[in-house]
């Protein structure tokens, strides 16, 4: 695509018509294998299994995506990840007969910000966006899908390198300008419910010890937006194996709740038509 050989891998569907893909989304790794990485540390081959679901885990141009933030190697040599995905979407429908409009997208980081690109500019594709240690990109906040698609947001109290507020890239410009700025998670999810047509406010929160979530009340076509605030928890993806770098909470496993969140709401581009 665009004069470049793209690459992924896939776990195929169980038998049965339109089963929904998950694209996992992997965070920016110049010079190291982001989807493989992924797949080690998540469980989402096991999640999506159990489900029938098919999974593929794509690998960005240089280890990194055009996310819209324009601080990416991706971005900066003009990569369209968004046709990339789109494709890979109609190569698995026709290849596997999966769905062409009832599926998920999920990422960490970069893959996050990735995430929210696709859903806003590929609506009609996804029902489910979930992005982990990730805010929408400023610059993608006044985009107006044509579908509504329900949200998993998941993010950390302490994550140095993407902050629960939001704010800016730590790669500047050539300058030293700011740039690249992303909404908080408060923000994201405020703007989420606003596209969705969720009601007013910001629905039920529960809380424990380790996190608090929120979720929506019901906005168009079945869509639900939740805001999962971890407490104390890094740059990293909860429930993979703790290491030294960031903290990583270990109350759930976000692979296996992003599943959950979007089974009852993979719903068809027609019924999340805005």
């Amino acid at each position: 695509m665009g004069g470049r050989d793209r690459t992924f891998t896939i776990r195929e569907p169980a038998p049965g018509r339109q089963r929904p893909l998950v694209l996992m989304l992997h965070g920016n790794n110049p010079g190291g294998d982001g989807a493989r990485t992924m797949r080690e540390l998540t469980t989402f081959d096991e999640q999506a299994a159990a489900r029938g679901f098919a999974i593929a885990s794509p690998d960005g141009v240089g280890g990194s995506w055009a996310d819209g933030r324009g601080v990416t190697s991706a971005d900066e040599a003009g990569v369209n990840d968004v046709a990339f995905l789109a494709a890979l979407i109609e190569w698995s429908a026709d290849r596997y007969g999966t769905s062409a409009d009832r599926n998920i997208v999920a990422g960490i980081s970069n893959g996050a910000f990735m995430a929210h690109r696709f859903a806003l500019e590929a609506s009609e594709r996804v029902a489910v966006l979930a992005a982990v240690a990730g805010g929408m990109p400023a610059d993608l906040s006044a985009v107006q899908p044509q579908h509504a698609v329900s949200a998993l947001l998941i993010h950390g109290t302490a994550d140095r390198i993407s902050p629960i507020d939001g704010g800016y890239s730590r790669r500047r410009g050539p300058q030293g300008e700011l740039r690249g700025r992303t909404l908080s998670l408060a923000e994201t999810a405020d703007r989420w419910r606003t596209i969705d047509r969720c009601p007013a406010g910001p629905g039920t929160t529960y809380r424990t010890d380790l996190s608090s979530r929120t979720d929506s009340a019901t906005g168009a076509g079945g869509t639900r937006v939740t805001a999962w605030t971890v407490l104390g928890g890094g740059h990293s993806w909860p429930g993979a194996p703790t290491g030294d770098w960031e903290p990583t909470s270990q109350e759930f496993d976000a692979a296996e709740e992003i599943c959950r969140f979007a089974e009852p709401l993979l719903a068809g581009a027609e019924a999340r038509q805005l």
